[in-house]
């Protein structure tokens, strides 16, 4: 079976849903996205990896890691989602120590957010992105200041079949950009990363 690259589009988190975020994967030549639902740990983990300017004054646990390994020369050489089962992922590391192979079992959330920091490749089956993959309709007009197209409320357009939640704005509304980073500063020192992502996605709206 031939094994397709993944990039990391972003995550999505659902208006409707209390603490359900999805992961978005992008096939490196094409145009179908790879959605995986995955936790509100996770999500911040992987965010945090992904935009490099929250900075946790303590390591995290993919952090931790990362440092172990590092330290006992193991290296992450890529993560392949081999298998989709029941709406379930899975996923395997393929570690290298001494010039010798190792695949290690992961779930994918874990497995990509180690990705990260090793700087190491995605790659997932031809069969699973057939199955699994989706192509989106992103609207031009809202575009952000990149140029990149906006994949405001996928998860929600997904319609997973969870029970819906109100959800809350956190009162956030009536605060200035420059109190929702002080907010966001103070967030990261107590160590409290879901507040920290909620501020993080309310000052990328704004």
């Amino acid at each position: 079976m031939s094994l397709v690259r993944l990039n990391i589009k972003g995550i999505s988190y659902s208006q409707t849903q209390s603490g359900a975020y999805a992961l978005i994967l992008s096939e490196v030549d094409g145009q179908r996205k790879l959605p995986i639902v995955i936790g509100a740990f996770e999500a911040q983990s992987i965010a945090i990896a992904l935009e490099k300017d929250i900075q946790p004054p303590r390591p995290l646990t993919h952090d931790l890691f990362k440092n172990f390994s590092d330290r006992f020369d193991i290296v992450v050489k890529q993560v392949i989602i081999h298998k989709l089962v029941d709406g379930v992922f899975y996923a395997s590391l393929i570690c290298e120590r001494d010039k010798v192979e190792e695949i290690i079992d992961a779930r994918t959330s874990d497995a990509i957010a180690l990705a990260l920091r090793f700087s190491a490749p995605i790659f997932t089956y031809k069969n699973i992105l057939e199955k699994a993959g989706i192509i989106l309709k992103t609207d031009s007009k809202k575009d952000d200041d990149k140029g990149h197209p906006e994949d405001v409320l996928l998860f929600d357009d997904l319609e997973f079949e969870t029970e819906e939640v109100e959800a809350s704005n956190d009162g956030y509304q009536p605060k200035s950009v420059k109190e929702l980073q002080e907010l966001l500063t103070k967030a990261v020192a107590d160590e409290d990363y879901e507040t920290a992502a909620k501020l993080r996605d309310e000052i990328s709206k704004r």
